[in-house]
């Protein structure tokens, strides 16, 4: 049996051993330095595929390919219904970057409830007159603040475990976990996004990107948020309408916020937000802290999704074992 899975993404310089070693026995891997350096004879005969989605020329040359292994977490950017119209599993990765997304959601929490990145630059323009240590613009004391987390998965989960350690009262909203969930956790659940953002200090952003979610915080969500909130975003950019957040946070309904996705990677510089933050505009500067879709990033967790998207592939071709299919209800699989 010859099992060929491509990488068309992977530089031709890297260390492909990770992968090899989690591919096992049985299979062929071919790495191949770019998508538009894999041959049509490449396309036409390899049984799996694993990085990014493949451009619609690339994806008609495809003759044998049975699995496609999306190297992420969210799969917005890729063309489930061509997938699936050719009956190929798509996975994905949803087990890597869990721990350092939750940790950088915290991160991004406390950097501004501790005002760690206002202190830094007062400090570097002057020292001297700006060493104030009672001046905390943005001070909260954890344990005395709700903290709201929308969207209960893997990642979500994990951050309202980090948030109870800081004795925080911690509620999520997410209509598709079951009942009793908030139970296990010893948190509680909110009915609504409404609920869950009138009451909440921090909400802390942490769905997958679909139709469902596109703007899901928009300006009426935001028109009835408990004023002075704290706003953390670690999942994806269009969840959050940042138009109407900088109006929020012009009218002070959001104090401050932490964003390390935006709509548009790299940061759209016309974007209101963005020009403010740049131009400090109000205080802007010191109220928004950026960091650049950067919260998966760990020497470890790279190597985990190169380990766990070359594993989901080869048991499946090798072992007939389907693992993280977000395509399934869509299959004829035999």
């Amino acid at each position: 049996m010859s099992i060929h899975i491509l990488w068309p993404h992977h530089r031709e310089e890297r260390d492909n051993s990770v992968e090899l070693e989690a591919i096992g026995d049985g299979v062929n891997a071919v790495f191949d330095g770019g998508m538009r350096n894999v041959s049509d004879e490449q396309w036409a005969t390899c049984d799996g595929i694993v990085g990014t989605q493949p451009p619609k020329d690339c994806m008609e040359k495809l003759e044998k390919c049975r699995i496609f292994v999306k190297t992420a977490v969210g799969y917005d950017d890729v063309d489930i219904e061509d997938w699936s119209a050719r009956n190929i599993p798509v996975c994905n990765v949803p087990d890597y970057g869990t721990r350092e997304v939750a940790d950088h959601a915290i991160a991004l929490m406390m950097t501004l409830t501790k005002s760690v990145a206002f202190h830094d630059e007062s400090l570097r323009s002057d020292p001297i007159r700006n060493w104030r240590p009672a001046l905390n613009p943005f001070g909260r004391r954890m344990s005395d603040c709700t903290f709201g987390v929308v969207g209960l998965g893997r990642i979500g989960t994990a951050t309202a475990r980090r948030a109870r350690a800081f004795d925080m009262d911690v509620t999520f909203f997410d209509p598709y976990q079951p009942n009793g969930v908030e139970l296990a956790l010893g948190i509680r659940r909110s009915d609504t996004l409404e609920d869950l953002v009138g009451e909440s200090d921090i909400i802390s952003v942490h769905t997958p990107l679909n139709e469902e979610t596109q703007d899901l915080l928009d300006a009426k969500v935001f028109a009835v948020a408990k004023r002075g909130c704290i706003v953390i975003n670690t999942a994806r950019g269009p969840i959050i309408d940042i138009d109407a957040l900088y109006e929020a946070m012009k009218n002070g309904v959001v104090l401050a916020a932490g964003l390390d996705v935006l709509p548009e990677e790299p940061a759209k510089v016309d974007r209101p937000l963005i020009k403010a933050w740049l131009e400090d505009e109000d205080g802007m500067k010191h109220r928004l802290v950026l960091t650049p879709h950067s919260a998966f990033f760990t020497p470890e967790s790279v190597r985990d999704i190169r380990a766990f998207a070359a594993r989901t592939a080869a048991r499946f071709l090798r072992d007939g074992r389907l693992e993280n299919c977000v395509n399934l209800a869509q299959l004829k699989l035999t």
